[in-house]
């Protein structure tokens, strides 16, 4: 299957404005921007045949251009990643089979999670988007709790069939357990990563339905997919170690990095 990665980077972010462009220290002391470190993850995912940055902003292009990078230019009426994703898809002239959207936010994605996205479309054709999820263990269970106590939007949570067909998504931590676990624990909730890859027949759709009421009230794109009866295959994957997070907030700077040391990130 012929692989299309996009990483939409947008400036005007609300809690966060000019995020693609904030510097991340690793290991090394060298300072990448958060764009080039994105690009970087997706440049290690195998089997991939293009990778590009989507943005509607010159100072993105001009930095991405800079470290290499392809850019394509979308408008900025986009209303999430995966409209600029569509977008960018159109804007090339289409002709893969799967476009895969790393969220230029998320740049200590494995490169893993990726592959196993796209073998998971591979192996389930009523499958048209497929997200990852992973099990939590105890340590970052408490810690989602924690961010709800707190008035804090922690990790996003999935539920799913057997089949692994998703049932819902949630900033909420579902589902409920009163159990209380060790940090080391597996239990029964499962963190959604940001990361997706659709067929691009689901993408094309994706920009002309209206966001439903879910989607509104969570502020998760993943769920205009299920709200118009499409299937999101939620393919469980392994941490194998490494440790990930997304830069939602300027305070997250600081728990990358400590990541990023911890891991050997340069």
């Amino acid at each position: 299957m012929s692989v299309l990665v996009v990483i939409p980077a947008r400036y005007a972010s609300t809690r966060y404005p000019g995020k693609p462009l904030a510097t991340l220290t690793g290991a090394t002391g060298e300072a990448r921007s958060l764009i080039h470190r994105s690009w970087l993850a997706a440049c290690e995912v195998r089997g991939v045949d293009r990778v590009v940055v989507a943005t509607d902003d010159d100072r993105i292009r001009e930095a991405s251009e800079a470290f290499g990078a392809e850019v394509v230019m979308t408008s900025e009426t986009c209303a999430n990643g995966t409209e600029r994703c569509a977008e960018a898809y159109d804007n090339l002239g289409g002709g893969y089979d799967v476009v895969v959207n790393l969220q230029g936010d998320a740049p200590l994605t494995p490169a893993w999670f990726v592959e196993d996205l796209v073998a998971g479309l591979e192996g389930d054709p009523m499958a048209e988007v497929a997200t990852p999820v992973l099990r939590c263990d105890g340590r970052a269970l408490n810690g989602f709790l924690e961010d709800r106590r707190a008035g804090r939007v922690g990790g996003t949570t999935a539920v799913f069939t057997k089949d692994r067909h998703a049932m819902y998504f949630s900033k909420e931590v579902v589902p409920f357990t009163s159990e209380v676990f060790g940090d080391d624990d597996a239990t029964p909730v499962f963190h959604h990563v940001g990361v997706y890859a659709y067929r691009p027949s689901a993408l094309g759709a994706y920009p002309r339905w209206d966001a439903g009421p879910l989607e509104q009230l969570e502020g998760l794109e993943q769920l205009r997919f299920m709200e118009h009866g499409r299937q999101v295959l939620c393919v469980e994957v392994e941490a194998r170690g490494r440790q990930f997070w997304e830069l939602n907030n300027p305070e997250d700077v600081p728990r990358i990095e400590a990541m990023m040391a911890e891991m050997g990130t340069p």
